[in-house]
């Protein structure tokens, strides 16, 4: 065995335990939601974005929060208000006086999005206008103020919180901006016995807090690992053929798609879709890619990158019906012959 390969795999081992780690110090302080803060560890190693759907109360900031305390970066938190402005986000070029010359000039004040791990709380409660701000920072890591484009900290992560669109006073996210978060996750109600534990850690006693367990160098060299774990042409084909069943009218578009879909994913779909399967691969011990570790992305990957039709709103069906029915009716190969019911 060549030491490459061996320094692979501690490296690989490394992860694993570091993410075991993670997922103990993130459970000292959230109660339930295993799959929820497994799913925002992957989005990190990715190094993309997150948008956490549900009702007000079910614990999305405080889980944003307690992320903030396990990474040793940078926390940053940006609460959307309807009145909220561009450069609230951005930051501005104010005039500066000169103490001993007299002589005024423009110095940049950074905003909040200058930070590593950004909590965008409630963000579909600001103004198109405004969400519009996050694009740059989101896809580029940077933002461009003043003529002058200005590179954002590294690792940067956008943990966005956002009520469901029907309630009042708030406005949907454009698509564009939706396409760039990496994953969208449905935080649902807690049960029974998870009520009864939030109540026992927040009425009695101490209320626990989370511990710093990676820092910013080590996130950077686990999201270039990730990136070099292997995916072998048929598995990624499996996931090209995902997407593209996505795509009304498409070569491999079942008819839920046809008749439900009015726009399919885009390529940032794939690359979700991938990366994922690679945090999962090295999660299983494993160092290559498999199709269950694409088809248990494909909801948080997909389900906000699909636009319905009229007759999809109309009869109520949700996107991820439609992509359950996706990996039903979609073959792990061209030559397999699924037995659907």
């Amino acid at each position: 065995m060549s030491k490459d390969t061996n320094e692979v795999e501690a490296q690989c081992r490394e992860f694993r335990e570091m993410f075991e780690s993670l997922r103990r110090e993130v459970g000292k302080v959230i109660v339930g939601y295993e799959e929820i803060v497994e799913n925002v560890l992957i989005c990190l190693f990715c190094g993309g974005h997150v948008l956490l759907e549900g009702v007000p109360g079910l614990g999305k900031t405080l889980l944003v929060r307690t992320l903030s305390d396990v990474f040793a970066i940078e926390f940053r938190r940006i609460q959307f208000t309807p009145d909220l402005m561009p450069a609230d986000i951005i930051g501005t070029n104010i005039v500066m006086e000169d103490a001993k010359t007299g002589k005024r000039q423009f110095q940049f004040q950074s905003g909040p999005i200058f930070g590593q791990i950004i909590l965008a709380d409630e963000i579909n409660r600001a103004t198109p206008k405004t969400q519009s701000a996050m694009l740059e920072a989101m896809q580029e890591h940077s933002v461009t103020s003043g003529g002058q484009v200005r590179k954002l900290p590294e690792p940067f992560i956008v943990l966005a919180t956002q009520n469901p669109i029907e309630q009042e006073g708030t406005y949907p996210l454009p698509e564009a901006q939706l396409d760039r978060f990496f994953f969208k996750l449905l935080v649902p109600y807690s049960n029974r016995q998870e009520l009864r534990a939030i109540v026992d850690r927040t009425t009695a006693g101490e209320i626990p807090r989370a511990k710093s367990v990676i820092g910013s160098e080590d996130i950077i060299k686990f999201q270039d690992l990730v990136r070099h774990v292997v995916i072998a042409e048929h598995v990624q084909d499996y996931a090209i053929r995902l997407v593209l069943a996505t795509h009304p009218q498409g070569e491999f578009a079942p008819e839920v798609t046809n008749r439900f879909v009015r726009f399919g994913s885009s390529p940032r779909g794939v690359q979700a879709l991938v990366l994922a399967g690679k945090v999962r691969a090295m999660l299983d011990e494993r160092y290559h890619v498999a199709f269950e570790d694409i088809r248990a992305s494909i909801l948080p990957a997909l389900r906000h990158r699909l636009l319905l039709n009229f007759e999809g709103q109309a009869e109520g069906i949700t996107t991820d019906e439609i992509l359950d029915q996706i990996l039903d009716n979609t073959p792990t190969t061209l030559e397999q012959k699924l037995n659907v019911p």
